[in-house]
């Protein structure tokens, strides 16, 4: 019988209603037993799909709980790092949503002190299994376009106004696009190429009125290959996701992965058999030359779930699996953010190796 790990979750807002909590719930091992939360709507909907969960209005109920072994910091940016180090500092495994900290230092304070705590500590880097991630990384794996010269990665938007009472449109350390959509189109190169050896970034805040980035435009630079990533609020007629191109051929793939729109619609993965199954109509095309044949069509997605990042967090606590999400990792895509903010102001390609020293 394997142990149960009781998990606390701080944070019940957008990030951990919507994106923790129903996967913490779809893996046998992990029982959410504590919600901190104060915003009466959001209790309401946490009684509502997690009755057996306590709600509590202080995150020490979490951090100062012995019967918590996980805890999960769904809180805003800012405050990752402190709510992370409390945790550690309390004898908690530690999982942080994206992005890790606002700062690279942070993170390294973080890895540093939970291998002194000896206990795990990851981040919330989900989109490693949007279904269209990982049919990209299965194609790259595989040489389908033979040698990459150039991969391209949007996360468009369309919102020309500045939301109410939301921390994420204010001028805050760690808030704008930059942190909250490219800390994941970072981490899917990193996860596919390795760190870069330079960034160069045109950042900007192009809605009127807006207090935070809300545009970036980043080229990370390779020997071989060059990774352009993009994201904006006022893209109302989206291009692609992404557009691989090699030297053999290129594949092109619109429209998102489902979970998201799945998720906000109130669906939830446990007990659905059709959970991140994209339609045919959102599959990527491929055109390559690959072992002297030529192939022109669609490619089916591969299905997206976000669960396994919890069920991989569940293993390594139990010590059965190596986290797959390592935080030396995210720490780097933190870095690569530190290095588009100074390639930005300084109007210069930053190299990584500069910026850590």
């Amino acid at each position: 019988m394997k142990k149960d790990i009781q998990v606390g979750l701080i944070g019940f807002g957008m990030a951990g209603r919507v994106f923790h909590a129903p996967f913490i719930a779809n893996v046998a091992g992990l029982k959410l037993r504590k919600i901190r939360e104060t915003k009466q709507a959001n209790i309401h909907i946490a009684n509502t799909y997690y009755p057996e969960a306590e709600i509590v209005g202080d995150s020490k109920a979490i951090l100062q709980d012995p019967e918590i072994d996980l805890v999960v910091v769904a809180s805003p940016n800012a405050t990752h790092y402190s709510l992370a180090k409390e945790a550690l500092e309390a004898g908690k495994h530690v999982l942080v949503d994206k992005p890790f900290t606002v700062t690279s230092a942070e993170a390294r304070e973080l890895i540093q002190l939970a291998e002194q705590q000896q206990k795990v500590l990851t981040v919330f880097q989900n989109r490693r299994w949007d279904s269209d991630f990982k049919t990209v990384k299965k194609i790259v794996e595989n040489q389908l376009l033979g040698n990459l010269v150039e991969y391209e990665a949007h996360f468009d938007r369309f919102r020309n106004f500045i939301k109410e009472d939301t921390w994420k449109e204010e001028d805050h350390p760690g808030s704008g696009i930059l942190y909250d959509l490219g800390a994941h189109l970072i981490d899917q190169s990193l996860y596919l190429f390795g760190k870069p050896e330079a960034v160069t970034a045109d950042l900007r805040a192009q809605r009127q009125g807006s207090s935070i980035i809300d545009h970036f435009d980043l080229t990370l630079h390779y020997p071989q290959l060059k990774v352009i990533l993009k994201a904006g609020m006022l893209v109302k007629e989206t291009g692609p996701h992404f557009r691989l191109l090699g030297d053999q051929g290129s594949f092109t793939k619109y429209g998102m992965d489902v979970q998201e729109e799945a998720l906000k619609a109130n669906q939830h993965p446990k007990g659905n058999s059709a959970w991140g199954i994209e339609p045919e109509n959102l599959w990527g095309s491929l055109q390559t030359t690959f072992n002297g044949l030529q192939f022109r069509g669609k490619i089916e997605s591969e299905t997206g779930d976000y669960t396994a990042l919890y069920q991989n967090v569940y293993n390594a606590i139990l010590g059965e699996e190596e986290l797959v999400v390592k935080p030396e990792q995210a720490q780097t895509t933190i870095q690569v953010i530190e290095a588009a903010y100074q390639s930005h102001q300084e109007r210069r390609t930053v190299f990584l190796n500069a910026v850590e020293q």
